[in-house]
């Protein structure tokens, strides 16, 4: 699994204790590097989430709520399959 760093445009919330992969639409920034923001609510049953995404954010166990501006790293859906 490739991973890329990426700088959080919007804050997320997640309790420290678990990894999370929530769905996020990443882009590129003016600079070249890559920027993300999670596709909204990521319940399992939100259909549209996964569908408008295009990585993964993938926050890890020891991490708390992310806020604008924080390294995350994401993975990528295009030439995983």
């Amino acid at each position: 699994m490739t991973s890329i760093r990426a700088t959080c445009a919007a804050p997320m919330k997640k309790r420290a204790g678990r990894t999370e992969f929530q769905r996020g639409i990443a882009t590129r920034d003016t600079g070249g590097g890559w920027q993300v923001v999670t596709t909204g609510p990521q319940g399992s049953g939100v259909l549209s989430s996964m569908s408008n995404a295009n990585c993964f954010i993938v926050l890890e166990h020891a991490r708390g709520d992310t806020q604008i501006g924080d390294p995350v790293d994401i993975v990528p859906f295009d030439g995983l399959i």
